[in-house]
């Protein structure tokens, strides 16, 4: 029996229920009836195994899980075919900025032009706020380089 393909639908904005909380910058959003996983785009948070990883899972999920949001994405996916967009709750809360200026993601600058989210990590840098609390947190993509080195 062969697992038929999920169609990849081009979805620009949508609004659906958070189903899932995969980790701090990947969540799964109800929307038509079909799951779709989401990335936040222009951030980067630890890893599960990472210090700080749960924390950032958890704070997104206080933010947005079981509630409504809206995903702004342009019909951006990236290569695990995730939609990569900006998460927006319905109180109006960006969940992208949230996460930075709470000390719980990177700008990820190699995938962002919003200098506004520097100035938000700056910011928590600076108050020593989450992953900023440790003197030298990694960040998650050079987490995942040296993971793959190892292996």
């Amino acid at each position: 029996m062969t697992k038929k393909k999920k169609e990849v639908r081009a979805l620009k904005t949508f609004t659906g229920k958070v189903t899932a909380i995969k980790d701090g910058d990947t969540f799964e959003v109800l929307y038509d009836g079909e799951p779709e996983r989401v990335r936040l785009a222009e951030i980067d948070c630890p890893e599960s195994a990472q210090p700080y990883g749960k924390k950032a899972k958890q704070f997104a999920s206080d933010l947005c899980f079981g509630k409504t949001v809206t995903v702004a994405s342009g019909s951006k996916r990236d290569r695990y075919g995730r939609v990569v967009g900006t998460v927006t709750t319905e109180d109006g809360v960006n969940v992208n900025e949230a996460l930075v200026k709470a000390g719980y993601a990177w700008h990820y600058k190699d995938y962002s032009d919003n200098a506004q989210i520097g100035v938000f990590e700056e910011e928590a840098r600076q108050k020593g706020l989450g992953l900023w609390a440790d003197s030298k947190p990694t960040p998650p993509w050079e987490w995942r380089k040296n993971k793959r080195k190892k292996k």
